[in-house]
């Protein structure tokens, strides 16, 4: 089968090569198991990508009678799980026995590859195989005088093996282990020639007490936090995130019957527990600017003025990325955070001017309007800059694409958004916020504090200077 399987890699012009190793796998060890490692060529001799690929080859092994075999990606984080996708951990919490299990996990699979959500469900770890089942007979056992630990004993030594002691031999120390040759273990009924030395010494052969029949167990005894589990994987399909994919799976895992729980492990666990950050990170990102340009300005308004185009940055991302059918992911987050900074870039613009405008006596509308005028022309450069400058990485093939390509739509769609809008929003943002703390403290909007500040001092100074006169 490993050769049928390095054959059918080999066929493909991507791959480089092929390394198949026999009674290993990521699911367990066995004479059933086998895994193969593929390399690619460079990816300018390709057009496919890896997980093109994958999928690709997915679609023949699936098609294989004699095996059950599918195609992996390594994990996007190394030690955190074997392959890619999310790692799933059904748990009979309620006892209700293996076979529930393997059904109430087989539910999960069919209804997880039927939603469309979830692609390459897969239960990990070995399949059901051949076991041969030793019984013993206890009571007769002990009518010859044979003790159960010495039976376990014998059948762990001649079967697989046990050391005896060391030796020298030629100048070398050697070691002696002790086991039955090889076509005395070929056959099940093997088992029945062996003799255990008795209480009197003596030699009882196994046939006097034990019998030997083939039956189908698991390969395999899987327990995940004390409860007996089934390890389950997959992977978002096209067009969804990792994040969408696990909401997916716990959806249906809560319409399983009563005794049955879940748990996440590896990759999904982090994902889950450093999920809620995201929030934090907005909001810690969002306050360390406002504190960045009150320290600035050296007042609380116009920070707040230029705070509220964000919304409009964020609002042309989420738009760009709906049009695209992008998924919501890590990417499209960094994309957020960088639209926080170049939308208040934008306001400042405009925000610096009508300040200054303000501060020279003109009322608070038409300092508003004034400085959008002036600024347009450079906002618009600015921003056509920037945005011309991320195109490549929205329209970007070939390796970490998809990572680019989520970056440069959010960023595009809210530069253009930010551009348009903050010309129309940051006068209006500027004018109301700043109303609305006149009127909080009573003085008139059309004035500028600090110009007021100073013509107190200097109508204060002119009084001073006037009394000093009356006085000589």
């Amino acid at each position: 089968m490993l050769h049928s399987i390095a054959d059918m890699y080999a066929a493909m012009p991507e791959v480089a090569n092929t390394v198949t190793v026999r009674g290993f796998s990521f699911s367990g060890q066995g004479t059933n198991a086998g895994i193969a490692f593929t390399t690619f060529k460079d990816w300018s001799e390709r057009t496919r990508s890896a997980q093109d690929i994958a999928n690709a080859a997915n679609g023949q092994l699936f098609m294989m009678k004699d095996a059950q075999a599918f195609s992996l990606s390594p994990p996007p984080i190394p030690g955190f799980g074997a392959t890619g996708g999310f790692a799933f951990r059904l748990q009979d919490r309620g006892g209700l026995g293996q076979q529930a299990l393997d059904a109430a996990a087989a539910q999960l699979m069919q209804e997880a590859s039927a939603s469309g959500v979830i692609v390459g469900m897969r239960k990990e770890g070995l399949p059901p195989a051949a076991q041969v089942y030793v019984s013993i007979d206890r009571e007769k056992a002990n009518a010859f005088g044979v003790a159960f630990g010495d039976i376990s004993a014998t059948i762990s030594q001649f079967l697989g093996s046990a050391y005896v002691n060391d030796f020298p031999n030629g100048g070398r120390m050697q070691r002696v282990m002790l086991q039955a040759r090889e076509e005395s273990r070929m056959q099940a009924e093997d088992i029945l020639k062996l003799t255990v030395r008795n209480a009197n010494g003596g030699m009882v052969p196994f046939s006097s007490f034990a019998t030997v029949q083939w039956e189908v167990g698991p390969s395999q005894v899987v327990g995940y936090n004390g409860y007996p589990a089934v390890r389950l994987s997959g992977q978002a399909a096209p067009g969804y995130s990792s994040g969408t994919a696990m909401a997916k799976m716990q959806e249906l895992a809560a319409g399983l019957p009563q005794g049955f729980g879940y748990e996440w492990t590896g990759q999904s666990l982090e994902e889950i527990q450093s999920g809620d950050t995201s929030t934090l990170l907005f909001g810690m990102s969002i306050v360390f600017i406002f504190l960045l340009l009150s320290g600035l300005y050296e007042s609380w308004q116009i920070p707040l003025s230029v705070m509220l185009v964000v919304p409009l940055g964020i609002l042309g991302c989420v738009i760009a990325l709906m049009v695209r059918d992008m998924p919501n992911d890590v990417y499209f987050k960094v994309g957020l955070i960088a639209i926080i900074g170049l939308s208040a870039k934008n306001a400042i613009l405009i925000v610096e001017f009508a300040k200054d405008l303000r501060a020279e006596g003109e009322k608070l509308i038409d300092a508003a309007v004034h400085a959008a005028k002036l600024r347009f022309r450079p906002i618009l450069m600015t921003s056509l800059a920037f945005t011309l400058g991320v195109v490549p990485l929205a329209i970007a093939t070939g390796p970490s694409a998809a990572s680019q390509n989520a970056i440069g739509t959010g960023v595009i769609g809210g530069m253009i958004a930010a551009t348009i809008l903050s010309v129309f929003f940051v006068p209006v943002f500027f004018v109301f916020v700043l109303s609305v703390f006149s009127k909080l403290t009573r003085r008139d909007p059309n004035v500028d504090p600090q110009v007021a500040k100073m013509k107190r001092a200097e109508e204060e100074a002119r009084l001073h200077a006037e009394k000093e006169a009356n006085k000589a």
